[in-house]
């Protein structure tokens, strides 16, 4: 049965060019809603695409009945006579976040042994609106509001694609239903201690019921136009990154023992020209290739104010060990 969701998932994989005919896919399953719609979608179009297509699960053991739930997707990948791979975490993974790391280790793993181009998740409008709202709460800029994006690069060369981002959790729950697609239910889903699930089962339907009844597809549009202009804003921070480390090439008159110990100049003239927002992200890209890890606001900060600082200003060592102090026109940056 050919539906609208069909005719639509069609069109946004081809407009947005996401996949490519005759690719090798490997779908990320879990038994929920989201990933069944997205299996059988997949399957319903690989005739017109020619994909080779495959399933993985990933057992986190937090339930009971994780190992009855992998059993049951072995299943339906059997049913549909595709080849099934499982994981199961030696150890138990202590946040969502560990576990959200260790699916995309371990799926880019069999992708990669496996030779297959793409990794699909069931990601849905409903999960952009939800993650909009979380990293807002968490105080997160333009870049984490738009985190959610419809295909990003893994390891080894491998992409991440979500062909859902258009489509919500009650329209994958309805496909279902339709298509008679037997649903694992999740019982941590349930659980509210985590902050998703009280945003899922608490705040979205208060939002819907007292505000917008579209309050899914509202969010997942800001998400999308966020990501046009982070994309736009990304790519002239790094110009300007770039133009002010050219600038800053040659030598300064400085003691040779302090100059041997600079590893980075930056030239405070053109950072000053640029916009306050243009200046945080290029900051920000300085900071990302000599920190351990992502810089936070107040790393960032501390870097831009010595655009416009007094000679000799300089910062506290940021993770790592890198200190940045102003020497004439330059930001410079060495080892503690």
């Amino acid at each position: 049965m050919w539906t609208s969701l069909h005719a639509n998932i069609h069109r946004t994989i081809r407009s947005r060019h996401l996949l490519k005919r005759n690719q090798r896919l490997l779908i990320a399953v879990s038994g929920g809603q989201d990933s069944l719609c997205l299996a059988q979608l997949m399957l319903d179009l690989q005739p017109k695409w020619g994909w080779y297509l495959a399933i993985a699960h990933c057992d986190h053991r937090w339930r009971e009945d994780s190992q009855a739930n992998a059993n049951y997707v072995e299943k339906l990948a059997q049913k549909w006579n595709i080849p099934f791979y499982l994981e199961t975490a030696c150890q138990s993974l202590k946040s969502e976040a560990a576990a959200r790391d260790w699916r995309y280790q371990v799926m880019s793993a069999i992708a990669n042994q496996h030779n297959y181009h793409c990794i699909i998740t069931g990601h849905t409008a409903t999960d952009r609106a939800e993650t909009l709202i979380y990293n807002l709460i968490r105080g997160s800029g333009a870049d984490g509001l738009q985190a959610l994006t419809w295909q990003r690069p893994l390891c080894h060369g491998i992409m991440l694609v979500r062909p859902l981002l258009e489509v919500t959790r009650s329209q994958t729950g309805q496909f279902c239903q339709d298509f008679q697609l037997r649903v694992w239910q999740d019982s941590t889903n349930q659980d509210l201690k985590y902050a998703r699930n009280r945003i899922r089962q608490e705040l979205i339907p208060y939002l819907q019921e007292k505000f917008n009844p579209k309050v899914e597809l509202n969010l997942a549009q800001t998400a999308e136009l966020l990501q046009g202009e982070v994309e736009y804003l990304e790519q002239a921070a790094e110009e300007l990154r770039q133009q002010a480390e050219i600038n800053s090439s040659q030598n300064m008159a400085i003691d040779e023992s302090e100059n041997s110990a600079i590893f980075l100049r930056l030239n405070r003239q053109i950072l000053h020209k640029a916009p306050l927002a243009l200046q945080r992200r290029a900051v920000r890209q300085v900071l990302q290739k000599v920190m351990p890890n992502a810089p936070n606001f107040e790393h960032i900060e501390k870097f831009v104010d010595l655009i416009g600082a007094p000679n000799r200003s300089q910062t506290d060592p940021f993770p790592g060990g890198t200190i940045a102090v102003v020497i004439g026109e330059y930001i410079c940056l060495k080892q503690k």
